[in-house]
């Protein structure tokens, strides 16, 4: 911020940061180099302060309060880190701890723990970074930020410095480990990172009925955990500047505490979950001799999206039994009533939807996801959807030409005349709707071969580009676009759109929850690498949770092995702990007080239905708010068919926490597979038992390709392997005939 004179605006604390330039305005307490940066640690009378400077390039500074008045700072020893220091006073004794990375990357870690000596009330405390120039005056005037924390999302910044030789920075706070504060406090860290310049950074959050910060004496707190990478050479092109935001957050992703996964057994889920579609009455309503199901337990009319994001899970998982389920045919015999022939669409309702509705009315992204699931019906073979999905495709694709692939909220789909432009929270529109409509044009594209279902791709990703940090609007549309873009990338062999998926993914992790909340009742179910439905969500959402799951097992099937090693680790880890995070949607996974009791939205719960409810929260809310979702029962089935692999003649299903690849029975009891995750990270690989009643027993052999053993471990009637993501695999094993008990390597 800067006045008129051209000189920057300065709050009264970044005045008196003036003097941690100076020789004489702060006690140098120790430096050392790293890369191309030195890094001091300095004391005054309020702060202890970590300097990163960059000769002729200025510095970044990291501030952290001291509390009350004659503290008295000291030198400790190090222990690998690159500093440690400690302060005493009348108010406590606060330690911090600065490491840096191993390799040589400017990547930092600076961890602040403060023990009260007697109960203190802190108030509001400035932000904690501070930029100075060359000439070693505060100087937030020139910095360029491109991303921020939003609401309860993670707490970053993606900035660059006034002087761009300094290099772009990733600042993180890392959440996880500052739940000891926010419970302790009453406070939760929504929008706790923020640009507010002048001043930037975190500032530890407050109690919102008091307005202060209690901190109980004598119990060490983990005040600030702040990560920050940097990078000399900064990109400021869109693609090149997501590129580098997703490679500082791969760099760092180890710092972020990540939570470990745990297996679930989705296909039981799965067969819970398609009986109560059978037979539970408050999932089903029958119209014009049809049946339909409801979006919410008992609630909300039937619409279209609804039945084919249901009948394309079904598809799915009928395909993965070796069976065709008749619950598709079912819902396919009632989808002709959401045809409208004149317009040659598919309509949001059926025709005697309820006057409350504006039957007229059409969500820019509800035109194009049904005709997603409707073209994954017909890639599988059905007719029917095949002709539906071309019958329908050219009103697709003249909406798009009438909004020059830059659609609104709503309209009216009978002339396309716009009835809500913008979202009221960032005024935009559904950004990222040309994504998924990109990726439907594919479809189109791979059904027919037409040249013009591919043009129409190109042009949609086309003109959402220069939306950088602002294009996620639904998190699955977003994540179908970078999707949409390798596959275009993988067809046309043009570079540019594999870099443009980066864009997608960029926005996507910006509105991810790298952190696990362990804040009131959220300590009950897992948030960590979980997104915000919409770009102004409090919440995660079931059903965008496994679609963006689905397309990202897309994305990295077409990427392979191109893809730079920071994209593939945030997409299999996001994959990973979908895995594990979504069975919390589930109202019998989670105890009576965390799911909602009155004020639902949509319908009401029944922690008997395998629904999941539509919403988790990270900060103590409890879940299904809005209601319990049957729209998104695909959920099961979804995670039930991409991650655990069920093959013909094998008694047992294969399920790994990363994607499985190039599976191939090379014999009666031996198959070759591919595990196809990160690079010099570690999978889980697990036989799961299909009859876990059978009395005969599995002897099981694991091997790498290069011959190297993999011990399988018993565990809850399961055979267990920690393995490399990447690995080539051999499995064999033999049956035991009157095996009744589990041994090493054998499962029963």
């Amino acid at each position: 911020m800067a006045r008129d004179d051209g000189t920057s605006l300065l709050t009264p604390e970044l005045v008196v940061a003036e003097k941690v330039m100076s020789h004489d305005g702060a006690r140098p307490l120790t430096r050392s180099e790293h890369g191309d940066l030195s890094v001091e640690v300095k004391f005054t009378s309020d702060a202890v302060w970590v300097i990163l400077s960059r000769e002729g390039s200025g510095s970044l500074a990291l501030r952290f309060p001291v509390f009350g008045s004659d503290a008295v700072a000291r030198v400790l020893p190090t222990d690998g880190a690159m500093a440690s220091v400690e302060w005493r006073g009348p108010a406590g004794h606060a330690t911090l701890r600065v490491t840096a990375d191993a390799f040589g990357l400017e990547q930092f870690r600076a961890q602040y723990c403060f023990t009260p000596t007697a109960p203190l009330r802190i108030g509001k405390l400035p932000r904690d970074i501070v930029a100075f120039d060359i000439d070693g005056q505060p100087d937030p005037s020139g910095v360029t930020v491109e991303a921020q924390q939003r609401k309860l999302n993670t707490g970053l910044l993606y900035f660059t410095l006034c002087s761009r030789d300094f290099g772009k920075v990733l600042y993180l706070q890392n959440l996880s480990a500052l739940n000891s504060y926010f419970n302790a406090t009453g406070s939760k860290p929504e929008n706790a990172v923020q640009a507010d310049l002048p001043e930037m950074g975190y500032s530890p959050p407050l109690n919102p009925e008091t307005g202060y910060a209690d901190l109980p004496a004598g119990k060490a707190i983990m005040l600030y955990d702040t990560i920050l990478a940097v990078r000399a050479y900064p990109q400021s092109g869109e693609a090149d500047s997501a590129w580098q935001f997703l490679d500082m957050i791969g760099g760092i992703y180890p710092w972020l505490s990540p939570p470990k996964a745990d297996f679930r057994h989705w296909p039981s889920r799965a067969e819970a979950t398609v009986q109560d579609l059978m037979h539970a009455p408050e999932a089903r309503i029958e119209h014009f001799g049809h049946t339909y199901f409801h979006p919410y337990t008992a609630s909300e009319y039937p619409d279209v999206m609804v039945q084919l994001a249901i009948a394309s899970a079904l598809d799915d998982w009928g395909r993965w039994k070796g069976l065709k389920h008749p619950l598709v045919r079912e819902i396919m015999a009632g989808i002709e009533g959401f045809h409208d022939k004149e317009l040659k669409t598919l309509r949001r309702y059926l025709p005697n939807v309820g006057k409350d509705k504006n039957a007229n009315a059409v969500d820019s992204w509800y035109l194009y996801h049904p005709m997603l699931n409707l073209a994954n019906l017909a890639i599988a073979g059905n007719e029917q959807a095949r002709n539906l999905f071309l019958d329908t495709i050219d009103y697709g694709i003249k909406a798009a030409h009438h909004f020059r692939y830059k659609w609104p909220i709503l309209y009216d789909m009978r002339d396309f005349s716009v009835i809500q432009e913008v979202a009221e929270a960032d005024q935009r529109g559904q950004t990222d709707v040309g994504g998924i409509y990109a990726w439907v044009m594919l479809q189109a594209f791979e059904l027919t071969l037409e040249r013009r279902f591919l043009d129409e791709a190109i042009a949609a990703i086309e003109a959402a580009k220069g939306m950088r940090f602002d294009l996620n609007y639904q998190a699955n549309l977003t994540a179908w676009g970078a999707a949409a873009c390798v596959r275009l990338w993988r067809i046309t062999d043009r570079k540019e759109f594999l870099k443009q998926s980066y864009v997608y993914l960029a926005s996507f992790f910006h509105n991810a929850q790298i952190w696990n909340s362990d804040i009131g009742l959220a300590q009950h179910w897992r948030n960590f690498l979980g997104v915000t439905c919409l770009q102004d969500a409090p919440y995660m959402a079931a059903y965008e949770c496994f679609d963006s799951y689905s397309a990202f097992e897309r994305y990295l099937d077409y990427g392979g092995p191109d893809l730079i090693p920071s994209v593939r680790l945030l997409l299999s880890e996001y994959c990973r702990h979908a895995l594990d995070r979504a069975w919390f949607y589930y109202p019998d996974a989670l105890p009576e007080e965390g799911v909602a009791k009155e004020h639902i939205r949509n319908g009401y719960i029944l922690r008997h239905l395998n629904f999941p409810l539509e919403d988790l929260y990270p900060d103590s809310q409890p879940a299904g708010q809005v209601g319990q979702e049957i729209y998104g029962s695909g959920s099961a089935l979804i995670y039930t068919t991409r991650s655990f692999r069920r093959i013909e003649g094998v008694p047992f299903l294969i399920w790994c926490d990363v994607f499985v690849r190039a599976v191939h029975k090379i014999d009666a009891t031996t198959i070759s597979m591919r595990i196809d995750g990160p690079a010099g990270t570690e999978a889980r690989l697990v036989l799961v038992m299909e009859d876990q009643s059978a009395v005969q027993g599995i002897e099981a052999r694991l091997t790498t390709s290069d011959g190297r053993n993999l011990p399988l471990e018993p565990k809850d009637g399961r055979l267990e392997a920690r393995l490399p993501a990447d690995a080539s695999l051999l499995l064999g094993w033999k049956e035991l005939k009157g095996a009744v008990s589990l041994k090493r390597n054998v499962l029963c």
